[in-house]
């Protein structure tokens, strides 16, 4: 089906069209124009939400690296995730992508979050069979999602096509601030290249076997970030603990509090689409969504993935050991504090939850009435780094 266009922007207000609506738009794949809608999708069917950022570029692994895709007439809602049901039980919490076709523009009069039941939503099974990729007899279970699909259905955008970083300014998806820091720290990292620097921020682990620590945390709990001198101390040559990658995203966490959301037992890879089991302690914490500061300022907001040795208990005194940073990472890390400051804050969304008949308001401080979360980048940039070792 031919998208339809909205021109939306972050913060117009949008309605999700009823199931019949959509599933009218939908080819003999269940997907439009390469992207498809999935059953976990269907229950926010009727409800209004304010755009979060539009999805005219996205993130995605393949061929040992990760790639910059084109999309259009895309956006995402804010802390609208996949829950996993129809794919297995995945816990990966992907960010959803909303087709315009599956919108229309509503007014920004708010109206209660409940789960609207449709009548007669027809034939589901297209959508449903589409979450499978038929294979042989004894085979391993292989799934297909939009984080699947859009690799395939997407052309590559060259991370130096300067068009799309005017379409962030314009969209409202990133201000001209952030787009001032990008390009401040790509110049810094070119000439760090240049003369065989570090990059910044500097992640770069010392050891040849990483250490393993576990506190057995629990989803709700109340946890703080170890500084980032301590994290690299636990890191492996190649950046690492036990396979688990720390990201270049996740610095900006350090030495804050969190709640723990869960943790991570299988999520889907978006290379093979195997489930893969995670060896080891991976947490997700609520809230903590990557940012892409350091990624072409991607919207896809893919969750870090977090060892337990990263993160303490309040109250807990004890300081692990540290590496030095260098000179010039010190001296950034005060300008892009100073320069952070002068700049509206970022606002990160909790994931939406829908309990029984409606959402439930934000448990965060500062946030009561709006829309839940189940509280929420990007370590790993893919969930085959999550796997890791025991």
């Amino acid at each position: 089906m031919t998208e339809q266009k909205l021109d939306l922007r972050a913060g117009d207000m949008v309605e999700v069209r009823s199931a019949e609506e959509i599933l009218g738009t939908l080819d003999e794949r269940g997907q439009v124009d390469g992207m498809p809608f999935m059953p976990e999708m269907l229950k926010y069917s009727g409800l209004r939400f304010p755009v979060f950022k539009r999805a005219d570029k996205t993130c995605a692994p393949g061929g040992g690296r990760w790639h910059m895709l084109r999309l259009t007439g895309t956006v995402h809602l804010p802390g609208v995730r996949c829950t996993g049901e129809a794919h297995g039980g995945c816990e990966a919490g992907c960010l959803l992508f909303w087709k315009e076709a599956w919108l229309k523009k509503a007014s920004p009069n708010p109206v209660e979050g409940v789960v609207r039941e449709t009548d007669a939503p027809g034939d589901l099974s297209t959508i449903v069979h589409a979450t499978r990729v038929a294979g042989g007899p004894g085979e391993e279970e292989t799934f297909s999602c939009q984080a699947t699909e859009v690799r395939k259905n997407s052309p590559e955008l060259s991370p130096w096509d300067l068009r799309q970083y005017a379409r962030d300014v314009r969209s409202g998806n990133v201000s001209v601030g952030t787009v001032l820091r990008f390009v401040i720290v790509a110049i810094i990292n070119g000439i760090q290249r240049l003369r065989d620097g570090a990059p910044y921020p500097y992640i770069q682990g010392k050891l040849k076997r990483s250490p393993r620590e576990l506190l057995d945390l629990e989803a709700g709990e109340l946890v703080e970030v170890k500084s980032k001198a301590e994290i690299l101390a636990t890191l492996h040559v190649h950046e690492n603990n036990r396979g688990l990658s720390f990201d270049r995203e996740m610095v900006r966490f350090c030495g804050r509090r969190f709640r723990v959301l869960r943790r991570v037992k299988q999520l889907v890879d978006e290379v093979t689409g195997k489930m893969v089991q995670t060896k080891g302690d991976c947490i997700i914490l609520d809230g903590v969504t990557c940012e892409s500061d350091y990624h072409f300022l991607c919207p896809r907001g893919i969750y870090p993935y977090w060892r337990e040795i990263w993160l303490r208990r309040p109250g807990d005194t004890r300081r692990g050991p540290e590496l030095p940073l260098p000179r010039l990472d010190r001296f950034l890390d005060r300008v892009f504090s100073w320069m952070d400051r002068l700049q509206t804050p970022r606002q990160t969304p909790c994931e939406f939850r829908l309990d029984g008949g409606g959402s439930r308001p934000c448990s965060r401080a500062g946030d009561a009435g709006r829309p839940e979360p189940i509280g929420v980048s990007c370590s790993p940039r893919s969930p085959r780094s999550a796997v890791g070792r025991g």
